[in-house]
C-alpha cells in the first residue's frame, strides 16, 4: 500500500494535496514544447540546447511523465537522449510502450536501478544492452510482461541464453523466467534480495545460493515444486525472509507429504528468519483451532513451536490448507490471512506485486465493505487505490477493486473525500475503464460508482475521458442493457449541467450523432425505452443556447426522427417534451429557422399548442418555437398554410389559458432568447409568449430567475415594452408582474 490515504482527526479521507514542485512537473509534462522540440521526423522529442538537466531532475521528471501522461514510449523517452545533458540513475516504468530501442537508450545511462512491469514491446533482444551495461545496477526488477530474460510466447519454456554481468547487484526480481545454471547467480557476490515468483527451475539448484555471502531475502512465490529444494533452502542460514507460497493449491501445488515436520525442519535450521511465507500450503498441518485442543503445543501451528516464544514479525497464512489464518495461537505479530479485516489489509500491503493473489485480497475487501464491516477505510482504500494503479493492464484486478470501490464511496458522506483524494479515485476508474473498455462488468462498476460522486463537479478535471468513456458505453455495450442506460443517464447529467465550450466539445465527440443512431435503433425496431426518452433529454440538453449542435442535430435526420417518433409513440408525455423542447432550441437559432419553415412541421407544432401533455411544456415549447419563428417576420412565412396570421392567434389563445404559477420542468442558463422576443415589436405575439415566460419563471422560481432578469438588462427592456405603444394591454400587464416581483425580491437591493 501507498500509505498515502489518510484517516484525519475530522473523519475526512484525504491525500495530501499536489507539492509546488508536482506542479511544475505536470505542467512540463503537458507542456513538453516548454523543454523540448520535435524533431524532423516529427516522432521524437529531443531536449533544447540550451537545458541541462542534473540526475535528480531527471529522474524525477521521468517519473513525473509517468503519473501525467497517459502513453510514456519512445518518442519521449528521446528527451533523455544526450547523455551531456541529462542524467539518469533510477528508472522504473509499468505500462510503457517503450521498445528494445527506448530501453537501450535509458540503460546507456549507466543505471543504479532498474524496474519494468507491463511493458510488452521488451524482447530478449534487450538481454544484450543488460550485459552491455548492468555493471553499475543495483537493484534490476523485470516484473510481468516485461520479456528480457524470457520468450513472450506464455507456452515457451526455452530458456533464454543470458549471463548476469551485474557485479555489484543487490536486489534481483524475476518474474516467469526460465532459471538455469548459465544465468551464473552465484557470480552476483553482493546480492542480498533475491525474488524468482513463478520462475521455472531447469535442472537448477538452489545450493548454488549458498555461495551467496550477503542473501537474506529469497522470495520463491509460485515456484513449484520446491520440495526437491528445501534441503538445499536449509543451507542458507542468514535467511531472514523466506516465501515459498503457491496462490492455488486446487492442482496439487503447495502439499507436502509431512507438512509439520517439514515446516520445523526449516524453523530448526533457518534460526535467523523474521519473515516466512507459507500461504496456499499445508505447511501449517490441521491443527485445531481452539486454545484448549492440545495442552503439548503452545501453538495452533505444529511446526513453529520453536517460535513460540521469539514470534515471528511476519507470517504468511493466506489460503492455507485447514484454515490456518484462523486459528488461536500463531507465533508472529503480523499474519496475512482472511480470518478478520486486520489480516486481509496485511495480506495486502505485503502482495501488492502479486495481481492474481491480490484480487483475491480485493474480493475479500469487497465483502468487509459490502457488509458493512470494514474499519479502517483509509486502509482499506489506499490498497485498492495501489492495486488498481500498479496492474491496470490485470482486467480481473480492476473488475474486483472497481467493485470494492463502490461500495467505499457508496458507504460514506461525499464531502468527507478531500478533493485530491476525490480525484485519485475517479482518475483510477478512468484508467481501468479506458484500458477494459470492451468489458461490460469494469465499465459498469465504473458508471455505477462515478453516480456517487456530484457531476458535474468532481469530474471536470478528467472531463474528455469521461464523456469518451459515457460515448462508448453508449453506443458500443449491449441494446436496451444495464451498462447503456446507465451510461446514458450519466450522459445527460453532464450535458445539463456544463457550459457552452463543454457542449460543443460534446458535440465535437460526437453525442449528437449517437443520440441520433439510438433513437433510429429503436424507431426501427419499435422500441420505447427510457433509453430513448433520455436520448432525446441529452439533445435537448446539449443543443441549449449551442448552435452548431442544432445543425448536427438537423443534418442528422433530427426532424425525421422526431416526426416518426410523434407518430410512433404519440401517448409518451416525457418523449414529447424532451423533443419540444430540443426543437425550442433549435428554433431560438435564426439562420437554422428557415429549416423548421415547412407546412408539416408548422401544422404539427400549432396542433401541439393545444396539448395538455406534461402540464403547459408541450404546449409551451411548441408556442416558443412559433414565437422564434413568426419572429422573422411576415417575408419569411414561406408556406401558405397554415396562414401566419392562424398561427399566431391560436398561440396566443394557448398562452391565455396557461395557468401563470405552473410549476415547471425546465432549466434556463440565460434569458438572452427571449428578451431578444421582448424587443420584437413588429409581432406583439411574439412579445407575449416571452413576457408570459419570464412572468411565470419569477412567479414560481424567483430565488433563481429575478436575479437573471436583472443581470441581463430585462428590467429596461420591459420598461421601454411598457411605454411603447405597439403592444397590447394584455402584455403590458404580464410585463408590469415581472418588474414588480423582481424589484420587491429581497435579493435586489443587496446588488444595488
Amino acid at each position: 500500500m501507498s500509505g498515502k490515504v489518510r484517516l484525519k482527526e475530522n473523519g475526512y479521507l484525504d491525500e495530501d494535496p499536489m507539492t509546488l514542485q508536482d506542479i511544475i512537473y505536470k505542467y512540463i509534462c503537458e507542456n513538453l514544447d516548454v523543454i523540448s522540440t520535435v524533431d524532423s521526423t516529427g516522432k521524437m522529442r529531443l531536449l533544447k540546447e540550451n537545458i541541462v538537466l542534473p540526475n535528480d531532475i531527471c529522474d524525477r521528471l521521468l517519473d513525473a511523465l509517468q503519473r501525467f501522461r497517459r502513453q510514456l514510449g519512445d518518442d519521449v523517452l528521446t528527451l533523455f537522449a544526450r547523455k551531456k545533458r541529462t542524467s539518469l540513475k533510477i528508472v522504473h516504468l509499468r505500462n510503457s510502450t517503450l521498445s528494445d530501442t527506448g530501453l537501450e537508450l535509458l540503460l546507456s545511462h549507466k543505471l543504479y536501478s532498474l524496474s519494468i512491469w507491463y511493458c510488452n514491446q521488451i524482447t530478449v533482444k534487450s538481454a544484450a544492452f543488460l550485459s552491455l551495461y548492468g555493471e553499475g545496477l543495483r537493484s534490476l526488477e523485470l516484473g510481468i510482461n516485461a520479456h528480457m530474460l524470457q520468450n513472450s510466447e506464455p507456452n515457451e519454456k526455452e530458456p533464454v541464453d543470458f549471463k548476469f554481468n551485474c557485479p555489484h547487484l543487490r536486489r534481483l526480481v524475476l518474474n516467469g523466467v526460465v532459471i538455469h545454471t548459465g544465468l551464473r547467480l552465484n557470480s552476483l557476490l553482493e546480492l542480498t534480495h533475491l525474488d524468482l515468483t513463478s520462475c521455472i527451475l531447469v535442472g537448477f539448484s538452489l545450493e548454488i545460493l549458498a555461495g551467496l555471502p550477503l542473501l537474506h531475502t529469497l522470495i520463491l512465490f509460485n515456484v513449484w515444486p520446491i520440495a526437491n529444494q528445501l534441503q538445499a533452502i536449509c543451507l542458507l542460514r542468514r535467511l531472514r525472509t523466506l516465501d515459498i507460497s503457491i496462490s492455488n493449491s486446487g492442482n496439487g501445488h503447495g502439499t507436502y507429504d509431512l507438512p509439520d515436520q517439514t515446516l520445523e525442519m526449516i524453523m530448526n535450521n533457518l534460526r535467523e528468519l523474521t519473515h516466512l511465507d507459507i500461504s496456499g500450503t499445508n505447511l501449517a498441518g490441521n491443527g485445531v483451532a481452539t486454545k484448549e485442543s492440545n495442552f503439548k503445543l503452545r501453538t495452533d501451528i505444529p511446526g513453529l513451536e520453536s517460535r513460540t516464544q521469539r514470534p515471528l514479525q511476519f507470517l504468511g497464512l493466506y489460503h492455507t490448507a485447514h484454515s490456518a489464518c484462523k486459528r488461536h495461537d500463531i507465533p508472529a505479530n503480523e499474519i496475512a490471512g482472511d480470518a478478520n479485516e486486520l489480516q486481509i489489509l496485511t495480506a495486502a500491503r505485503y502482495y501488492y506485486d502479486r495481481p492474481m493473489l491480490l484480487t483475491r485480497v480485493l474480493n475479500d475487501l469487497y465483502h468487509l465493505f459490502r457488509f458493512e464491516i470494514c474499519k479502517d477505510i483509509h486502509l482499506a482504500l489506499d490498497a485498492v487505490l495501489t492495486a488498481m494503479d500498479r496492474h491496470l493492464k490485470f482486467k480481473h484486478m480492476q473488475i474486483s477493486g472497481s467493485a470494492t470501490l463502490f461500495y467505499i464511496v457508496k458507504g460514506r458522506d461525499r464531502s468527507k473525500f478531500g478533493t485530491p483524494l476525490r480525484n485519485h479515485i475517479i482518475r483510477t476508474l478512468l484508467n481501468g475503464m479506458e484500458t477494459h473498455i470492451t468489458d461490460d462488468t469494469m465499465l459498469r462498476n465504473g458508471y455505477l460508482t462515478l453516480t456517487q460522486f456530484q457531476m458535474p463537479n468532481d469530474v471536470l478535471f478528467e472531463y474528455e475521458r469521461l464523456i469518451k468513456v459515457l460515448l462508448h458505453g453508449v453506443s458500443k455495450t449491449e441494446q436496451e442493457g444495464f451498462v447503456q442506460r446507465i451510461a446514458i443517464y450519466l450522459l445527460n447529467t453532464l450535458a445539463c449541467q456544463v457550459d457552452g465550450k463543454q457542449k460543443l466539445f460534446l458535440g465535437e465527440l460526437g453525442v449528437v450523432s449517437t443520440m441520433l443512431s439510438l433513437i433510429k435503433d429503436r424507431l426501427t425496431r419499435s422500441v420505447f425505452d427510457d433509453v430513448m426518452e433520455v436520448a432525446w433529454s441529452t439533445m435537448w440538453n446539449v443543443t441549449d443556447e449551442t448552435a452548431i449542435n442544432c445543425r448536427r442535430f438537423l443534418e442528422g435526420r433530427g426532424m425525421e426522427y422526431f416526426l416518426k417518433c410523434l407518430h410512433a409513440f404519440p401517448d409518451r408525455e416525457e418523449l414529447l417534451r424532451n423533443m419540444m423542447g430540443l426543437l425550442g432550441n433549435v428554433a431560438e437559432v435564426k439562420w437554422l429557422r428557415p429549416k423548421l419553415m415547412t407546412q408539416e412541421f408548422i401544422e404539427v407544432f400549432a396542433k401541439l399548442l393545444v396539448s395538455g401533455c406534461d402540464g403547459i411544456e408541450v404546449s409551451y415549447n411548441a408556442a416558443g418555437v412559433l414565437a422564434h419563428i413568426a419572429s422573422d417576420g411576415p417575408e419569411a412565412w414561406t408556406i401558405e398554410k397554415p396562414t401566419r396570421d392562424s398561427v399566431l392567434i391560436c398561440m396566443v389563445e394557448a398562452i391565455q389559458r396557461w395557468d401563470i404559477l405552473s410549476e415547471r420542468n425546465i432549466n434556463y442558463r440565460s434569458f438572452e432568447p427571449i428578451l431578444g422576443l421582448v424587443r420584437c415589436y413588429e409581432t406583439p405575439q411574439c412579445q407575449h409568449w416571452a413576457v408570459w415566460a419570464l412572468a411565470n419563471l419569477t412567479q414560481v422560481y424567483p430565488d433563481k430567475y429575478c436575479q437573471l432578469v436583472k443581470q441581463e438588462n430585462g428590467i429596461k427592456i420591459l420598461s421601454e415594452l411598457i411605454e411603447d405603444p405597439r403592444p397590447y394591454e394584455d402584455i403590458k400587464l404580464i410585463a408590469r408582474k415581472v418588474i414588480e416581483k423582481c424589484t420587491q425580491w429581497p435579493n435586489w437591493s443587496l446588488d444595488g
